[in-house]
């Protein structure tokens, strides 16, 4: 059976990433993003990494940011994931010698395969849907427009207003490597809900145990 990565993004609470991590988190995203409702100060960061045992990844979400800002960011938290949500470029991302999340924003035109040869040294794409600044907003955009898997080369992460009741049938469409839900599983901007962040894991463990055609 096939397991579909979950990644539970912007936590601000210490109490909300032992909970992620309960009910079966792969990794935890900390928005270090000053125009986030979700923003984490540097100073932190350590706490809500700590929280997180061994296995289960960290990643700090970086939208335009000064070098300067995201080394202090990996100070606080040194086996973090970078996760880039801007406009940076291939370069901007490799320029910190780790491994790193490009997040692609699904607005019209955006050819997610193009996006894999210009950014062929990241570890994932992460697919989001476009909106208003950066992010995507809480809202799901067309899956139809991604790659089949077997046209992929490079894992693929599905974010865009996931929630309990449509990430089942996300993964049945688009077969990702892995999902990421932020205000799909809160109760209000980075708060979680225990119930909600259940439910959400459960519907993910669901849908890996069904049997898929093709590949």
């Amino acid at each position: 059976m096939r397991r579909t990565r979950i990644k539970i993004c912007g936590i601000t609470r210490v109490e909300d990433a032992a909970c992620a991590v309960a009910c079966g988190a792969d990794a935890v995203g900390f928005v270090c993003y000053e125009g986030s409702r979700r923003h984490v100060e540097p100073g932190r960061l350590r706490e809500l990494a700590a929280a997180l045992p061994p296995f289960v990844t960290p990643v700090l979400l970086f939208v335009n940011a000064a070098a300067d800002h995201v080394k202090t960011c990996l100070a606080q938290a040194p086996s973090a994931l970078l996760q880039f949500h801007g406009d940076e470029t291939r370069a901007d991302c490799e320029r910190f010698g780790r491994p790193y999340l490009r997040a692609v924003r699904m607005g019209e035109g955006v050819d997610l395969l193009d996006c894999e040869r210009a950014f062929s040294s990241a570890m994932a794409l992460l697919a989001d849907a476009q909106a208003a600044g950066f992010g995507g907003g809480g809202a799901v955009f067309d899956w139809t427009r991604l790659p089949a898997p077997v046209q992929r080369t490079m894992p693929l992460v599905l974010a865009g207003g996931l929630n309990e009741t449509n990430v089942t049938d996300a993964i049945a469409r688009v077969r990702p490597f892995a999902v990421d839900v932020s205000s799909g599983v809160e109760q209000a901007p980075g708060i979680k809900s225990a119930e909600r962040l259940q439910r959400f894991c459960a519907a993910v463990r669901a849908a890996d145990g069904r049997e898929y055609p093709g590949p």
